[in-house]
Formats: structure tokens, sequence, C-alpha cells
């Protein structure tokens, strides 16, 4: 089933979203390795998109990459999107959120079983919920 889609103006999405998550979520930014709040956080819950509260990712599926930003060998059913992304000169495959279009990051076909699979997201563009 698809997300029903939240539009929003960007000046809405500007008045919402800290000036960092206007600039990951809308403008396809990313944070630092090593630097965002859930890179190394164990704690279980539902990762939800921080500009809609859509849940993405459950914390069954966290797994620590060593990539430096929070890492999932799975996304909840229909809660993502994938894009072809070649900006910066690489070929690479966004993530966003099937509800509002948010960038969260990025997925990479060397993760664990059973997935194969390495969701490299963005801190900033989640929010856990415990």
């Amino acid at each position: 089933m698809a997300a029903e889609k939240i539009v929003k103006t960007e000046e809405e999405w500007r008045e919402e979203l800290t000036p960092e998550q206007y600039r990951v979520l809308r403008q396809k930014g990313t944070e630092r390795p090593f630097t965002g709040k859930y890179y190394d956080v164990k704690d279980n819950g539902e990762y939800v998109c921080a500009a809609c509260g859509a849940t993405l990712f459950s914390s069954d599926t966290k797994f620590d990459s060593g990539c430096g930003w929070p890492s999932f060998y799975d996304a909840n059913p229909g809660a993502v999107e994938m894009h072809e992304d070649t900006t910066h000169g690489m070929r690479r495959i966004e993530v966003t959120c099937a509800a509002c279009d948010g960038h969260l990051g990025h997925v990479f076909p060397d993760g664990p079983k059973p997935t194969g699979q390495r969701y490299c997201i963005n801190s900033v563009s989640v929010e856990l919920k415990k």
C-alpha cells in the first residue's frame, strides 16, 4: 500500500524543521559521519521521519556498519522510496520518505543477511520513538 503523500510548500517546511533538518531532508544534504545522535544508539523502538512522523525503520533491523551513520538492513514495507542519484560524480541509490519525499540517506548492497542491504540514514532525518 502506497503512503499518502504529504504536500507542503518549501516555506511551510522551513517553518516546521530546524535549519539542519531542512538542509538534509529538503535539500538532500548529509551530516558528517560519526556526528549524528543515532549512529551509535542501540535502544529499542521505531525510527520515524523527522519531517512527517511516518514510521520508517525498526530498531530490530539496525546494525553497526562502521560507516558513521545509523544503518539498517531493511525498511518498513512501503515506508521508503528509492531514486537513482548521480550527484558528486557517484552512482548511488537515494532513500526518501514515501510519505513526504524527505531525503533520508542512501542504500548500498553491502549489508548483512537477510536482505544484504545497508540503509545509511542521516540521524537528523529521523526520530527514535521508544
